[in-house]
C-alpha cells in the first residue's frame, strides 16, 4: 500500500565523514565538509622567464603540497599569465606560503571548496570563493565524491537483508562511478522482477498525471511514450532520454552512483545537467523508496526538463550556486526542495502540481493539492529559511505563479548572494563565464547587442516594427 511518502523525502539523519557531525540528506542534496582537503588559488604573474619557480619554490620551503597546476593567458593583461594551483591545506606552512604568493603575485583569489576555514581574519574571509566548475567536462572532478554510495543501504532500508539486491545496487552504482562527459550513458537491461516494479508505479502515477501534474508536464508526457520508450511494461534508458532532453532544451542526464553533496549537486544543473541514478527500488515495497531510483527521475524529474521556462528556472538555481557560500548554498538547497523537488504552481484558478516528489509520489500528488496542506506564494527570500519534514507529508507548499516569474524571482535573489562576480552560462562552449572586470563586461554588452540586432531584424521581418 502507498505509504505516500515521496522517493526524494524519504531521507534519513546520519553521520557523514565528518565524524561527530549530523547531514541531512535531501534528495541528492546533503552537506559535507570537502573530502579533497585542497585549497584552490588563482593568481596572475608577469610573463618572464622563472615567475612561476618563484612561486613553487615558495610552497616547496614551507612543505606545501600542490595538486594541480593550470595556466593560461591573462585575459587582463597581455604581458601576464594566470595560474590556477590546488594545494594541500593539511600540511606544511599554508598560511605563509600564500602570504608570501600575495606579495608577487597579481589579482590574488582564494578558491577554497570550504568557504572560510581558510585564513581566519574577517576581511580574508569575504574574499575566500569556493571552488566551482567553469566547463562542463570539469563535473567529473566531483561526480565521483559520492557521500552514499548507491550500494550502501541502512538497515531499515527494504533491500537491506537482500544480497541480490545489493548487489545490483552495486552493479548499476559502478557504471556511473566510472562514466566520464562525453561517453554514452551504458544501457541496462533491467529484470522482470525490476519492470514489475516500474509497471507498478507507472500505473498508479499516470492515473493522477491528467487531473493533478501541470499542462507543461502533461504536454511533455506523451512525448516521452513516442520518443523514449515510456510505457508500462519498459524502463527506459537514460542515454535515450537524456539525447531527447538535449534536442528539447539543452539539458541532458549524467548517471550518478549515490548521493553529491548540495554544492556539487547544483553546479550541474548550471550547465544543464541533471545527475540521475540508475537503479530502481526494491520490489517487496513498489510505492515506497528511502531515497531518489529510476522511477523518481525518470518519471518526476526528467518530463519538465524538456520544458524551456522550468530549464531555464532549474539552471538559475544552479548559476546562483556558483561561488557562493555555504550558508547560501543550503539557502538555494531549500528553494531546490520547495520547487524542483515539491513545488506547486498556478494555472487558471487551479493548482497543479510540477515538483517532482510530487509527481513520483502517488500519495502525496493527492495530498498537496487538498486544504490539507498550507500553501504560500514562492518567494525566495522567504522560502529559502523554510524548515520542512523529510519523512512525512509536507505541511507546507509554495505556490509559483508562473515558472517565468519564479525565473526572474531567483535570479533577483541570485543578486543578493555575496560574490565578487557575476556569471554566464555560454551554451556554445557550454561553460560559465566569470563575469569581473571591464573588458568582460564589454564583451558582454557586444554579445547582447548581436542578439537586439537579430531581434530587430526578425520584427521589421514581420511587421513588428
Amino acid at each position: 500500500m502507498d505509504n505516500g511518502i515521496s522517493p526524494a523525502k524519504k531521507a534519513k539523519v546520519t553521520n557523514g565523514s565528518n565524524p561527530g557531525a549530523s547531514e541531512k540528506k535531501t534528495g541528492y542534496l546533503k552537506t559535507q565538509t570537502d573530502p579533497e582537503n585542497s585549497v584552490s588559488l588563482l593568481f596572475a604573474l608577469p610573463e618572464k622567464v622563472g615567475a612561476l619557480a618563484e612561486v613553487l619554490k615558495i610552497f616547496e620551503s614551507h612543505q606545501v603540497n600542490l595538486h594541480h597546476i593550470e595556466s593560461r593567458p591573462s585575459k587582463q593583461s597581455s604581458s601576464d599569465f594566470e595560474f590556477f594551483v590546488s594545494c594541500d591545506n593539511k600540511t606544511g606552512g599554508l598560511k605563509e606560503s600564500l602570504e608570501a604568493v600575495k606579495g608577487i603575485a597579481k589579482n590574488f583569489r582564494l578558491m577554497s571548496r570550504q568557504t572560510g576555514e581558510y585564513p581566519s581574519d574577517d576581511t580574508e574571509k569575504t574574499n575566500t570563493v569556493p571552488w566551482f566548475p567553469k566547463k562542463i567536462n570539469e563535473l567529473d572532478r566531483f561526480a565521483n565524491q559520492i557521500l552514499s554510495y548507491g550500494s550502501e543501504l541502512d538497515s531499515d532500508h527494504p533491500g537491506f537483508t537482500d544480497p541480490v539486491y545489493r548487489a545490483r545496487r552495486k552493479e548499476l552504482a559502478d557504471i556511473a562511478f566510472f562514466y566520464k562527459h562525453g561517453q554514452e550513458i551504458p544501457r541496462v537491461k533491467y529484470t522482470e522482477e525490476e519492470i514489475g516494479t516500474w509497471r507498478t508505479i507507472f500505473n498508479e502515477l499516470t492515473k493522477l498525471y491528467k487531473t493533478h501534474a501541470c499542462t507543461q508536464f502533461n504536454h511533455v508526457f506523451p512525448l516521452l511514450q513516442d520518443n523514449c520508450g515510456y510505457n508500462a511494461d519498459n524502463i527506459p534508458q537514460l542515454e535515450d532520454v537524456s539525447r531527447f532532453l538535449q534536442d528539447c532544451t539543452g539539458f541532458r542526464l549524467r548517471p550518478v552512483a549515490g548521493l553529491l553533496s548540495s554544492r556539487d549537486f547544483l553546479s550541474g544543473l548550471a550547465f544543464r545537467v541533471f545527475h540521475s541514478t540508475q537503479y530502481i527500488r526494491h520490489s517487496s515495497k513498489p510505492m515506497y523508496t528511502p531515497e531518489p531510483d529510476v522511477c523518481h527521475e525518470l518519471l518526476g524529474h526528467v518530463p519538465l526538463f524538456a520544458d524551456p521556462a522550468f530549464a531555464q528556472f532549474s539552471q538559475e538555481i544552479g548559476l546562483a550556486s556558483l561561488g557562493a557560500p555555504d550558508e547560501y548554498i543550503k539557502k538555494l538547497a531549500t528553494c531546490y526542495w520547495f520547487t524542483v523537488e515539491f513545488g506547486l504552481c498556478k494555472q487558471g484558478k487551479d493548482l497543479k502540481a510540477y515538483g517532482a516528489g510530487l509527481l513520483s509520489s502517488f500519495g502525496e500528488l493527492q495530498y498537496c493539492l487538498t486544504d490539507a496542506a498550507e500553501k504560500k506564494t514562492f518567494d525566495p527570500a522567504v522560502t529559502c529559511d523554510q524548515e520542512y519534514p523529510i519523512t512525512s507529508y509536507q505541511p507546507l507548499y509554495f505556490v509559483a505563479d508562473s515558472f517565468e516569474t519564479a525565473k526572474e524571482k531567483m535570479r533577483e535573489y541570485a543578486k543578493t548572494i555575496p560574490r565578487p562576480f557575476s556569471v554566464r552560462y555560454n551554451p556554445y562552449t557550454q561553460s560559465v563565464e566569470v563575469i569581473e572586470n571591464k573588458n568582460q563586461i564589454i564583451n558582454l554588452t557586444h554579445a547582447i547587442k548581436g542578439d537586439l540586432t537579430l531581434l530587430e531584424d526578425a520584427l521589421s521581418k514581420i511587421g513588428g516594427i
